[in-house]
This record gives structure tokens, C-alpha cells and sequence, in this order.
């Protein structure tokens, strides 16, 4: 494979580099030798005190584990019983992307699904599905699953999570966020972290690391931790308990001791605006979802795909045939203005 064709790419943020930060946090749990193992550690103990002065949340309790599938599993099934059901979006990545992974780890709690514009639930939608049955016949509803930033790259504000969440409160669930890109949603409304998770009625939080710059590990915040109770030993018998949990936290502590962890959501974002305005000046490229986050969806013509596929572009097409273009914490003004540069020259030779 040539250089062009690893260095051009918008697939994904977890296609990144491991940042500066994070990077540093790696050498430095390697110098630190034989530490004590399964998060017995000084970095374990630091990264989960860093998070708690994050959220403004003294009393949170913290797990770490390796993937966003596995904390989004975990956790759900943590916050319910196999004869329950999960309220998520019908695009929502544990219904999508998890290969039945929350289904597995709840034992076969089932998911429900409600629509939505632009990758959100609303108060309406979910009341429906709650309500929809009620008699023991049906997988009674017990937890709710927000997406924040969502599958379309949009951002629920604290005013829209807290009216969805008084809607689960109202039905007895409790309420999940998979936080995959919740670095992204941060950037995006300029909030602290507290006002759209515990603030407004989220019981646990599932934060990405991976997507932001880690080398990988997620981090997992129970708001409530009564919720919490034992999560350890679900961690433990799925695999997800780190041996050398340093090499997991360590990245975490330089992410968010710096503030890392919010500059380069931010400079994803920025990215991710830069490549919506140039599309916008391109004719026959339509936009399927208001750009909120570090990811861009358009249509544009299969042609024009192929094309820029041609010329070593790489980047999924899905939902709609639309393509999904993914900024990240390395992306360059260059690498958007080159990819718009070669769009607008596909563009204008169809025409000519």
C-alpha cells in the first residue's frame, strides 16, 4: 500500500494515531515498573480521581475496560434483567454495530427501537415504546440508551437529554449513554461534562477514549452508585479486567490532566466544519444531517465515489448510500482542502 493511500483517509476517528498525551502516558507507566497489577495501581487510582473532578462527581464510581462495544455491553446489562428491554435508537450503535453484544452480556434482554431525525429519540417516541405494552408478555422496559454525539454525527443538548430523561424517570428506567464521541459533543456545546450526564438524570456514562487519541480503553462512570454494585466482577468474568491496567489508565491521566482530551475533540470538530463548507460550495453534494461533531454525511454521485475511491480515498458509505467522512484529533487542513480539492475536479469534469 502506498503512503498516499494510508495517509488520505477519512474512515474513521479510530483509524488515528495515538496522541502526544496519551503516547507520554504510555511511556511513563512502562518506566514505572512492576506496579501492582488488575488496577491496584497509582494511574488506575489517579485516572478514576481525574475523571471524578471532570464530572464534578465526588462520589462516581470508575471502571476502565478495553473496548466501546464491551463498556456499552457491560453496562447494560448491568442496569437490567434478562426480561427486560433496552429503549435505544433504531440507528443507535448497540443496535447497529455490537453483533448482539448487549442481547449476550443481558442474557437476552431485548432491545426496542425508536426513531428519531438526525439520529435522535425524542420524549414522544420513547413515551411510545414504554407504553406500548404493558403486560407480562412483553420484555418490560428498564433502561433507556442515549448516543451522545449520535450515529449521524449530532449533538443532544442538555434541554433535549433532560426532557427524554424525566420520560424514563416517569417510566422506571434507568438511563445509559454510550459516549463513544462524548469529547465531541463536549466541544461542541461548550458545556461542562456534568450538565449533560448526571446533571440531567444520566445514571452511567460510557466515555471514549479510543476515538479521541488513546491507544485504546474506555472509561466507565456509574453516576449512581448504588448501580454500580459488583460491576467489577461483570468486568472480571467477560475479560475486561487489565492484568496491567496501567497501560490502559496511564494515557487517560495525561489526556485529562492536560486537557487534551477536549482540545483535540475540538480541533476534530474544527476539522469536520472546514470539509462541510468547502462541500457546501460543490454542486450535487447533499448533506443527509446537520454537521455537530467530527463526522460529515453526504450524498453525492456513485460516480464521484468511485472516483475519489480512485484516487486512494477511504471512507464508508452506509445509511442511505450516503458517504461518512470522519475527522479526528490528526486530521490537517491540508488533508480536508486536497480531499475537496480532487471532489471539486471529479465535480467539474462530470460537468464539462
Amino acid at each position: 500500500m502506498s503512503v498516499l493511500a494510508t495517509t488520505q483517509q477519512l474512515t474513521s476517528d479510530n483509524q488515528s494515531a495515538i496522541c502526544p498525551e496519551a503516547w507520554s502516558g504510555l511511556v511513563a507507566a512502562n518506566a514505572d515498573s512492576h506496579c501492582p497489577s488488575y488496577g491496584n495501581d497509582s494511574w488506575t487510582a489517579q485516572a478514576a480521581d481525574l475523571l471524578r473532578e471532570t464530572f464534578e462527581a465526588k462520589e462516581c464510581e470508575v471502571f476502565f475496560c478495553f473496548t466501546g462495544t464491551a463498556s456499552n455491553a457491560l453496562t447494560i446489562a448491568h442496569l437490567c434483567q434478562s426480561y427486560n428491554s433496552v429503549i435505544c435508537h433504531e440507528g443507535a450503535h448497540v443496535e447497529t454495530d455490537e453483533c448482539g453484544a448487549p442481547e449476550f452480556f443481558a442474557n437476552g434482554a431485548k432491545l426496542l427501537l425508536a426513531g428519531g431525525a438526525n439520529g435522535k429519540l425524542t420524549p414522544a417516541g420513547v413515551k411510545a415504546v414504554i407504553e406500548r405494552r404493558t403486560d407480562i408478555h412483553y420484555p418490560r422496559a428498564r433502561v433507556l440508551s442515549l448516543t451522545q454525539a449520535t450515529e449521524l454525527g449530532t449533538v443532544y443538548t442538555p434541554e433535549e437529554i433532560q426532557r427524554l430523561t424525566e420520560v424514563a424517570r416517569a417510566g422506571g428506567l434507568r438511563v445509559h449513554m454510550d459516549g463513544a464521541r462524548f469529547a465531541n459533543a463536549i466541544a461542541t456545546l461548550g458545556v461542562k461534562p456534568a450538565e449533560i450526564t448526571w446533571k440531567v438524570g444520566i445514571d452511567a456514562l460510557c466515555f471514549g477514549g479510543t476515538k479521541n487519541g488513546l491507544p485504546m480503553g474506555e472509561a466507565i462512570l456509574f453516576f449512581n452508585r448504588e448501580l454500580a454494585k459488583e460491576f467489577e466482577y461483570r468486568c472480571k468474568q467477560s475479560g475486561q479486567l487489565a492484568s496491567k491496567m496501567r497501560f490502559l489508565t496511564a494515557p487517560w491521566v495525561r489526556m485529562l490532566e492536560s486537557g487534551a482530551w477536549l482540545r483535540h475533540a475540538q480541533h476534530a470538530n474544527r476539522m469536520a466544519q472546514r470539509l462541510a463548507t468547502r462541500l457546501r460550495e460543490i454542486p450535487n453534494v447533499e448533506f443527509v444531517a446537520p454537521v455537530e461533531a467530527n463526522s460529515v454525511f453526504v450524498r453525492m454521485p456513485a460516480p464521484w465515489i468511485a472516483a475519489l475511491r480512485e484516487n486512494q480515498w477511504t471512507f464508508y458509505t452506509f445509511i442511505g448510500a450516503s458517504a461518512r467522512l470522519m475527522t479526528s484529533w490528526d486530521s490537517t487542513p491540508g488533508d480536508i482542502d486536497r480531499f475537496c480539492d480532487d471532489l471539486e475536479r471529479i465535480a467539474r469534469s462530470s460537468i464539462s
